[in-house]
């Protein structure tokens, strides 16, 4: 198991370039599947879980090839469908959550599809009900074998349907909205997420050949057609590691830029950040971050009341950065609370953040009150393990301002979602090594 030495206290400098989104990379890769055309996609960010992905479509039998930094093309006119039912299939899709985006591509185009319960992040419930009514709906039979869990739909020829989804699930959404472009007639979906990167998905498709009309809205119409074409898609920079970087120079006071973050495609994340006290100037596609030499103030509600930052399907605030939210506001002046809305075990890493000397108070499983620390004090280093991806890399923020050299011990979870993390740090000045 490898781990990261973080010697902390000392301040950035220079420019950081957000990688390739990860979560708009697991949707548009597995929509590769959709057609027997070469398809083309550039900015794929180089971490363990798109890796994965990557290895798991091969091993389907897509043709892929490598043409530059984050480049790559797919061809699927040659898939084995035979290989969900080897053991080899299921243990490379439980080590990844967003293995469940095969399905709906798979039962499309070949009147199958099959996943066992996925891994992913241990950060709570995840259900899957969403994807699978949605099969359902559009007159997919569904089975699941409680012996081995695993889900399996089949269908000779998918129909279009009105579905509701019960609730505005981003991969479910996605899910549904590959299955639907491929069905015979048309499929309303209500309740549907809209986030940038399920935006991102239904115009490639839309490139392929689909008909989604509604895209950026919770109401997606979809004309099913009976082929789609390959295309060359770009994928956005990850909003997560944005808002990461932000919380990051804050509070190691540090001035520092963010490349090409796409400013448009960010929604309130930058607000968000702005409620804590943190400057942040837009240049160009460029995010600008001063030293906050003399910190940062938490804003109130009108009315004077504590400020409450919570997550919300899009466009409110994703809850992948409540995590890094949390972090920030430890040396911030004033008060936060911190309502974790969707996962009841995303703030349990809060007790190594107390170890280091931050004030909380954790109410229950999804809310927690922060005291800022005003920088009066640093946080102390200490050893770590990270739980998950958002909390490892708020682990490592906070490791980054303490005052000694800290260890976090199961890195694979950061690595699964930050690009070469240490040497991207490295180059604008952490000390930070991996061991």
């Amino acid at each position: 198991m490898e781990s990261f030495k973080i010697e902390g206290g000392h301040r950035l400098s220079g420019s950081i370039t957000p990688q390739g989104a990860k979560n708009e990379a697991l949707q548009v890769l597995c929509a590769v599947l959709l057609t027997d055309e070469k398809v083309t996609i550039h900015n794929i960010p180089n971490i363990l879980d798109v890796n994965k992905l990557i290895g798991l479509l091969e091993n389907l039998g897509v043709k892929i090839q490598k043409l530059g930094k984050g480049s790559y093309s797919f061809q699927a006119d040659e898939i084995n469908i035979d290989y969900l039912s080897t053991p080899e299939f299921a243990k490379q899709s439980q080590a990844l959550r967003g293995s469940i985006l095969i399905v709906g591509p798979l039962l499309a185009r070949f009147g199958y599809g099959g996943i066992p319960k996925p891994g992913g992040d241990k950060i709570g419930r995840r259900r899957l009900d969403t994807h699978f009514d949605g099969f359902v709906s559009l007159g997919a039979t569904f089975t699941y074998t409680q012996e081995s869990h695993f889900y399996t739909v089949t269908a000779q020829k998918l129909e279009g349907n009105d579905i509701l989804l019960d609730e505005a699930s981003v991969t479910g959404t996605a899910n549904i909205v590959m299955a639907a472009s491929l069905a015979k007639g048309t499929s309303t979906l209500y309740n549907a997420a809209c986030e940038p990167y399920l935006q991102q998905l239904c115009k490639m498709l839309n490139q392929m050949g689909a008909n989604i009309q509604g895209v950026g809205s919770n109401k997606l119409i979809i004309q099913g057609v009976d082929k789609l074409n390959g295309c060359t898609h770009q994928i956005l920079p990850d909003m997560i590691e944005i808002g990461s970087w932000i919380g990051m120079a804050a509070m190691t006071q540090s001035e520092l830029t963010i490349k090409d973050a796409g400013w448009e495609h960010l929604g309130i994340i930058p607000s968000v950040f702005e409620r804590l006290g943190i400057s942040l100037e837009r240049r160009g596609e460029d995010i600008y971050i001063p030293a906050h030499t003399q910190g940062y103030e938490i804003q109130t509600f009108i009315d004077g009341s504590i400020l409450t930052i919570s997550d919300a399907p899009w466009p409110g605030f994703t809850p992948d950065l409540l995590s890094i939210i949390l972090v920030t506001a430890i040396q911030a002046r004033g008060e936060v609370l911190i309502h974790q809305k969707m996962f009841e075990s995303r703030l349990f890493f809060v007790d190594k953040l107390i170890d280091m000397g931050a004030k909380i108070i954790l109410c229950d499983p999804h809310r927690a009150v922060v005291i800022g620390n005003d920088f009066r004090s640093q946080l102390r280093a200490t050893t770590m393990t990270s739980p998950d991806i958002r909390a490892g890399i708020a682990l490592l923020i906070a490791a980054l301002s303490a005052k000694g050299t800290s260890t976090i011990h199961n890195i694979e979870q950061i690595d699964r979602g930050y690009e070469r993390i240490e040497e991207r740090l490295q180059a604008i000045g952490a000390k930070i090594m991996r061991a």
